[in-house]
């Protein structure tokens, strides 16, 4: 389906405009909090063409549909849903019953898209714990940067390998420039960072940047603060998140005492030497004892458990993703990263989606179903690269014990990740594109392999029953 023609198609059982209060997206999913929503609302948006799965999450309505379409679905869903008022021509029974009743509702008591934020952070403080939240608001920080880690991880294992091949490379102009290229990310890290954090703080996210700047400066060697010198980017990515959660809370007090005519030029002033004062006395050493201790407890983990962390971490990794706090990874990757340059904790949490493709290969080969076949078939390429949502929301979890399967095959993947210590350079990708950015290639394979095995042998042996085919809906279908 063209993907201008399926926004509009999701906004027919989405809409009106008036239904509407939050549109946004992650890499794979178009996220709606909506007014109104009912059950025939989400099967309806299942059997769409180009969805590959759909799940209630409370407070929002993700929509899978893959990496790249959901840039230009979303990008299409906007503009119809800005055209306040807009209502479409879609029956009650192809959009479910949300619609007449938006119909229905008075004007002053209906609310449009950019008018829902009071009542969307209403529903998010009552379908979600402080904790969830603030790791929430984290991730978010750092979910802009995927890019820039797939692309300069990508270039870092890619690199590692042909030096490996040919030591002789290394010498080259070539492979020195793309080894600079490669190591970017982590260059300006805190930079990204800090504007991102002061962003989402409620900050002005350009001084955000400057402060991370400023903690990472090379100069900061060259001070003594009483007898020992200053250590430039001391504490990474924690110690900015403290500095730029700092500023914003600074900058809005200062906004309340300065006066308007010199808010221009004393609010950013001060708000700079007051934030760097306190980054350079308390947060950038407070933030250099949490980093330590964060790079401690996760190599130590897998340094001293080996594969028995790694099944717990690998077998674990889905229920995490189904409860939410999954996100409480994020930063720890980017910490990683910036300390060491890989994170050994992706290559054993990557393991459960290839968990995943070995329990929908075994669902496959059992079920009659031929719609369940072609479901799986049309979503196990998508889960081969990494991204597990169809066979997730489409396969396991529906049919309970393969979901269990999956799980036992990331345990498997997981522990032989964590044996070898595999490290990756990147964050935001999975599946077999992670192996061209890890640091042991023919393990990663060995490991992802060995979890496709295993979650095909688990769900093999646990079985599962088989849905009629009239009962099953087509809620992934992706023809």
């Amino acid at each position: 389906m063209d993907l201008e023609a399926l926004a509009w198609q999701i906004f027919l059982l989405t809409g009106p405009a008036e239904n509407i209060l939050s549109v946004t997206h992650c890499m794979t999913r178009l996220r709606l909090v909506l007014q109104h929503k009912d059950a025939a609302m989400i099967t309806s948006l299942g059997k769409l063409p180009g969805v590959l799965g759909v799940h209630d999450a409370g407070e929002e309505l993700q929509i899978i549909l893959g990496p790249g379409r959901v840039d230009k679905v979303t990008s299409a869903y906007e503009a119809l849903a800005a055209k306040k008022g807009s209502a479409p021509a879609a029956s009650p029974e192809q959009s479910g019953n949300h619609i007449e009743a938006e119909r229905s509702m008075p004007a002053s008591q209906t609310p449009v898209i950019g008018d829902g934020k009071a009542l969307h952070e209403k529903i998010r403080a009552r379908n979600a714990t402080p904790i969830k939240l603030l790791f929430k608001r984290i991730a978010s920080i750092f979910i802009p940067l995927i890019p820039a880690f797939i692309a300069c991880g990508l270039i870092s294992g890619l690199l590692n390998v042909a030096g490996k091949t040919d030591p002789a490379l290394t010498q080259t102009s070539l492979y020195q420039l793309l080894a600079i290229a490669g190591n970017t990310v982590f260059w300006g890290m805190n930079l990204f960072v800090g504007y991102n954090a002061a962003k989402e703080f409620g900050g002005t996210p350009i001084i955000g940047g400057i402060l991370g700047a400023l903690i990472s400066h090379p100069a900061l060697a060259s001070v003594q603060l009483g007898s020992e010198a200053l250590v430039p980017g001391r504490g990474g990515v924690i110690a900015v998140l403290l500095v730029a959660a700092l500023q914003a809370v600074l900058e809005k007090c200062l906004r309340r005492i300065i006066p308007d005519m010199f808010s221009l030029f004393l609010t950013p002033l001060f708000t700079f030497l007051l934030a760097e004062t306190a980054a350079i006395c308390i947060l950038q050493p407070l933030g250099g004892l949490i980093s330590d201790t964060i790079g401690s407890a996760a190599t130590s983990a897998i340094g001293s458990g080996g594969a028995i962390t790694g099944f717990i971490l690998g077998g674990a990794w889905l229920p995490m993703v189904m409860l939410g706090i999954h996100q409480t990874f994020t930063p720890i990757h980017a910490e990683l990263l910036s300390r060491y340059g890989v994170t050994i904790l992706l290559p054993v949490l990557a393991m459960a989606g290839g968990g995943q493709v070995g329990a929908s290969l075994a669902v496959y080969c059992r079920t009659r179903n031929h719609l369940l076949k072609k479901t799986i078939a049309s979503a196990l390429p998508v889960g081969i690269m990494g991204v597990g949502e169809p066979l997730i929301y489409g396969v396991t979890l529906p049919l309970g014990k393969p979901f269990l399967g999956a799980c036992i095959g990331g345990a498997f993947g997981g522990a032989v990740q964590a044996s070898f210590m595999v490290g990756a350079a990147t964050l935001g990708i999975s599946g077999l594109p992670l192996a061209a950015a890890t640091d042991q290639i023919p393990i990663y394979l060995l490991g992802l392999v060995t979890a496709y095995i295993s979650g095909f042998a688990a769900t093999w042996l646990l079985g599962f029953d088989d849905p009629p085919e009239e009962d099953r809906t087509p809620d992934t279908a992706n023809e």
